[in-house]
């Protein structure tokens, strides 16, 4: 439910070098600073403004709009000011500024605290201070399968790089198998016909003195899953009944588990208990928007609120001593409850976005948003930058591995690591060991 915008504030500023920073809704979203006769990153369609923007916001021409902060360097002097959400956890208000001449109109659809300071980024750095969070658990480093198998991984492909480590001597501690060992999305305890046991891996990546990491979807549930025929009550609605839609990916709709159901948190609570009794302690959870959509449910509770509680419901399964990261997430809404956090859209091979779209994959948008919110790492989480990639395949992977190693932030290989060549493996285990001092 959406709010009418009243007005915050009133600002003069320097059109010409005036600078506003928005915050997106999501880790995917665009983040990040511009000028006053910039044009910021916007979806290039529905699909894109549900997966990756705040769903159900649109935002009008020619206005910025922050989800819960937003940030002016007025660019004459005068001190950078920051508006923020009032209970960042509880209410997320959209916060817009609108330029009327030489002078900055701000609006926001629900109570905001204003701060000042000296510069954005630290402005924004202290204002994530000031909730007083424990400091994070540093990351260990990890090698993923995404960027190089996609969902065509096979557990042979596990093994293969599991004794690659040991070759080149990388210091990997998790081995992280990402999406495709599943049979659906929602099936979570099912393989794929390319696996034969997540047991085993487990015990074969422990073996090797290194953990095992896996990820999954918890909110996801594919339309023809096991999970969507035999208990289609687990789902949120719409009003009108239809299961709700989370967007379209993987060729596929996109249905959304609703945790409030005591079967379907009992079932989710069976997942990470199983996988975590299986050996698995590096848990990292993706398309956490869809977690937090306005929809029916089976209990009367508020969506965020519906969120906080999953989430709370999965750490209590795998237990505090798992590293849990969180990835496609809404980000104010998760404050308190991740040790890291993917803080951009990812990468991908190559540098450009599909549609010229910032929420999307390639390492433009990721570099944009990963630099606009460097202000959240060892405040809020562990920053994830997303993986390094260094094979030679990867277009500017030289000044992507860079990026990677300037923001301090989980590192994560994500290569098939014999297609290294020498600059690909001396890169990665540089970067490997300056993570892991």
């Amino acid at each position: 439910m959406h709010h009418p915008f009243t007005p915050v504030a009133c600002v003069p500023v320097d059109v010409r070098t005036a600078r506003v920073h928005e915050e997106g809704w999501q880790s995917w979203s665009p983040s990040g600073a511009y000028a006053l006769d910039g044009l910021p990153y916007r979806p290039a369609n529905d699909t894109f403004a549900t997966l990756c923007y705040r769903p159900g916001v649109t935002v009008p021409a020619g206005v910025f709009q922050g989800e819960g902060l937003l940030a002016l360097d007025a660019g004459d002097g005068s001190p950078v000011r920051l508006w923020a959400a009032a209970e960042p956890t509880r209410q997320v208000p959209s916060i817009r500024l609108t330029v009327h001449g030489d002078r900055a109109e701000v609006t926001a659809d629900g109570p905001v605290k204003e701060w000042t300071g000296t510069d954005i980024q630290r402005l924004l750095a202290e204002w994530a201070a000031s909730l007083g969070l424990p400091a994070p658990r540093p990351a260990p480093t990890v090698w993923c399968s995404w960027y190089e198998y996609f969902t065509d991984v096979t557990e042979d492909d596990i093994h293969e790089n599991l004794r690659a480590m040991d070759t080149l001597d990388l210091p990997i501690d998790v081995v992280q198998i990402d999406d495709g060992y599943q049979q659906a999305l929602g099936d979570w305890l099912t393989l794929s016909g390319r696996f034969r046991s997540r047991a085993d891996i487990a015990e074969k990546i422990r073996a090797r003195g290194r953990r095992a990491g896996i990820w999954t979807a918890p909110f996801l549930v594919a339309p023809a899953s096991a999970l969507a025929t035999e208990h289609p009550e687990w789902l949120v609605r719409d009003p009108d009944g239809t299961p709700l839609h989370a967007g379209h990916n993987w060729g596929h709709d996109l249905y959304v588990l609703d945790t409030t159901h005591p079967e379907a948190a009992a079932y989710l609570t069976e997942v990470f208990t199983t996988l975590r009794e299986e050996g698995y302690d590096y848990f990292k959870v993706d398309f956490l928007y869809a977690g937090a959509m306005d929809g029916v449910r089976h209990a009367d509770v508020d969506a965020l609120q519906a969120y906080r509680s999953c989430i709370r419901l999965i750490r209590e399964a795998i237990g505090p001593e798992a590293y849990l990261l969180g990835c496609g997430a809404p980000i104010l809404p998760s404050l308190g409850l991740f040790d890291a956090m993917r803080v951009s859209p990812d990468t991908a091979p190559h540098r450009r976005p599909e549609a010229d779209d910032f929420s999307q994959p390639g390492q433009a948008p990721a570099e944009f948003t990963g630099v606009g919110r460097q202000w959240q790492h060892g405040r809020l989480w562990i920053n994830d930058p997303d993986c390094l990639m260094a094979r030679p395949a990867v277009e500017t992977r030289e000044r992507w591995a860079a990026h990677v190693e300037a923001t301090g932030g989980l590192m994560a290989s994500s290569d098939r690591l014999l297609s290294l060549d020498e600059w690909g493996v001396t890169t990665t285990r540089r970067l490997l060991e300056g993570a892991a001092r």
